[in-house]
């Protein structure tokens, strides 16, 4: 098992690969790419962030493809209305999170089945539905030129169906959202921490690696840890919970941060 630090770039051609824009409490988005079609996962982050990161990473905002909002929440959604009117970029979302009030000020929504596979350019898009505490969250598998990703942000716990739609990825970009001794010693009031603990909150480290125990198998290449809480976690303790479970050279752990982009990671 590998462990790859920021600014430490991979240079192989691939035909499908991903970055994280971001991956914490205060935003999050993800870009997916195969050939010329380039998704963006969420947008959390200020227009200004995402500009910015997208240029780090060689693409213009005028690139995406499409826009995939997982659930309302501010930390994935405040900025997509400002990105999709500057850029006139399609927006896809559930039902359940079109009809929340953070989606209000969308003028042109499109809607997806939390049941039904989406092609959007040379990527097939399958949603999978999630507990957590919104009107409608899912998370998605990305397929493409014969490889797969698995994306998983925002969930309270795992469900048989979760298990089975991240099996059989190239990659797998998970939830390390908290240590749960870190978080019962935090700064969080009581009420905060019930919640993000629930089973319609947030994943913790040891969840994570039981998630990761369940769904392995020897060609799984990369696994990103997402969400990762500033109060309630830390670098080492998502690494001493995750790296044991990838026991073959070629797995690479990658902690996703919140104020950096990551390089692209490529699934050969």
């Amino acid at each position: 098992m590998k462990v790859v630090k920021a600014g430490q770039g991979i240079s192989e051609f691939v035909t499908l690969r991903f970055a994280s824009l971001g991956s914490g409490s205060r935003g999050n988005a993800l870009l997916v790419e195969v050939n010329e079609t380039l998704l963006m996962v969420d947008c959390g982050l200020s227009l200004k962030a995402v500009e910015e990161r997208l240029g780090i990473l060689g693409r213009t905002p005028r690139d995406v493809t499409a826009l995939l909002v997982t659930h309302e929440h501010a930390d994935h959604m405040q900025g997509v209305a400002r990105f999709a009117r500057r850029y006139n970029t399609p927006v896809w979302m559930t039902p359940g999170t079109a009809a929340a009030a953070a989606a209000r000020s969308l003028t042109r929504i499109n809607k997806l089945s939390c049941h039904r596979e989406l092609e959007l350019g040379e990527i097939v898009v399958q949603p999978f539905p999630v507990p957590h505490d919104a009107r409608e969250p899912c998370q998605f598998t990305f397929s493409g030129a014969g490889r797969k990703l698995g994306v998983l942000s925002d969930t309270g716990h795992i469900t048989s169906h979760i298990a089975e739609r991240l099996s059989g990825c190239d990659a797998l970009a998970l939830e390390a959202n908290h240590d749960l001794e870190t978080l019962r010693r935090g700064p969080y009031p009581a009420s905060v921490k019930r919640r993000v603990a629930s089973s319609v909150g947030h994943l913790n480290n040891e969840q994570a690696a039981q998630l990761l125990e369940r769904v392995r198998h020897p060609k799984l290449q990369w696994v990103v840890a997402l969400h990762i809480s500033e109060q309630n976690n830390s670098a080492d303790d998502v690494r001493d919970s995750l790296a044991g479970v990838l026991t073959r050279d070629e797995q690479t752990l990658y902690l996703a941060a919140q104020n950096t982009p990551s390089e692209w990671l490529e699934i050969i």
